[in-house]
């Protein structure tokens, strides 16, 4: 297994995923994430969706879990945020 770089921010990452995620699925018109839906099912949604547009590379198979799929996501968004941006500070 490689090893994985570590966000320093990785939690607040995440909830930034939540937000631009949600609004990415309603733009696309995917459907809506429900705001009573578990952290886990909305962030497992919006990893689908994005591998299934190709915005993303899915995880191999073995390696599919709620920590995994968390960290693809926030390094997905730490790539599209600017270098100088708070959340990668």
């Amino acid at each position: 297994m490689s090893k994985t770089k570590k966000l320093k921010n990785e939690a607040e990452i995440v909830r930034e995923v939540l937000r631009i995620g949600s609004a990415y699925v309603k733009k696309r018109g995917a459907g809506l994430i429900d705001e009573s839906d578990s952290q886990k099912k909305k962030l497992d949604f919006i990893y689908r969706l994005l591998v299934h547009d190709k915005q993303i590379q899915p995880l191999p198979a073995n390696q599919v879990s709620d920590l995994n799929i968390r960290h693809r996501l926030a390094m997905w968004l730490a790539g599209k945020l600017p270098d100088d941006h708070e959340l990668l500070k």
